[in-house]
């Protein structure tokens, strides 16, 4: 599947940009209870290092319970090199939505749709460890205050690089932008396509999952959810 890159839809704004001082929100608390548990990389460079190694150990087993020769020479740096991107798939448990966004929440008399669009993301399906791959499209309606529109992008990245369903990671976006921002409302779509639905099972290549979710006036709004719909369909044609 092939994606645009971000397109970003917003209202002009003419109020000078102050940043917001404020206490810590509770967006930690949220995001630890939303995920279960709160998994946090503490670990210095060694025990990094010590992790990579037993998970390449590990994967050195599998492809010989496949039936391979992990000695043999396309494969000698193989479980090394899966141990590492494994890592990279899912080094969002080391970050959190508050410490990306903190620093650039800004004062603005807005109070019209803000939309960045065609966000690429990928994931690691938690059920079979499958990667799935899509766009997700990130709509608020301020109260007074504005987020810088890369760490939208930022916050999907972090959610995106856990072991995910598709369910839970648009509903994660959502709420860590609510919780961040405190906006009149929130809407996340996301459209994906699943490997595991396109390289096993069903096998169906053209298979497309769209999950969503809304809070605040883009529930109870008829006309703010219109506007939402007209500013999704621009451009797709």
């Amino acid at each position: 599947m092939t994606s645009s890159k971000s397109d970003v839809l917003v209202s002009p704004v003419q109020d000078d940009r102050k940043p917001v001082s404020s206490e810590r929100p509770v967006i930690e608390e949220t995001v630890a209870s939303m995920n279960g548990t709160n998994h946090v990389n503490t670990d210095d460079h060694d025990s990094k290092s010590g992790t990579e190694a037993r998970m390449a150990a590990s994967i050195r087993s599998i492809l010989e319970d496949i039936g391979e020769d992990p000695n043999r020479d396309g494969l000698l740096k193989t479980p090394e090199r899966y141990a590492k991107a494994l890592l990279f798939f899912t080094k969002g448990y080391e970050e959190s939505a508050y410490d990306i966004g903190k620093d650039a929440i800004f004062n603005i008399n807005h109070n019209e749709i803000v939309l960045v669009r065609d966000i690429e993301v990928f994931s690691m399906c938690e059920h079979h460890l499958i990667p799935f791959v899509g766009k997700v499209h990130i709509a608020y309606i301020p109260n007074g205050r504005v987020l810088g529109l890369s760490k939208l992008a930022r916050i999907a990245e972090i959610y995106a690089r856990r072991l995910q369903v598709q369910e839970r990671l648009t509903k994660q976006i959502s709420q860590a932008i609510e919780e961040l921002l405190q906006p009149q409302g929130v809407a996340v779509v996301m459209e994906s396509a699943h490997m595991c639905m396109v390289m096993r099972g069903v096998q169906k290549s053209s298979a497309m999952t769209t999950t969503s979710c809304r809070t605040g006036v883009f529930k109870t709004d008829k006309e703010a959810e219109e506007e939402l719909h007209f500013l999704l369909k621009l451009n797709q044609d």
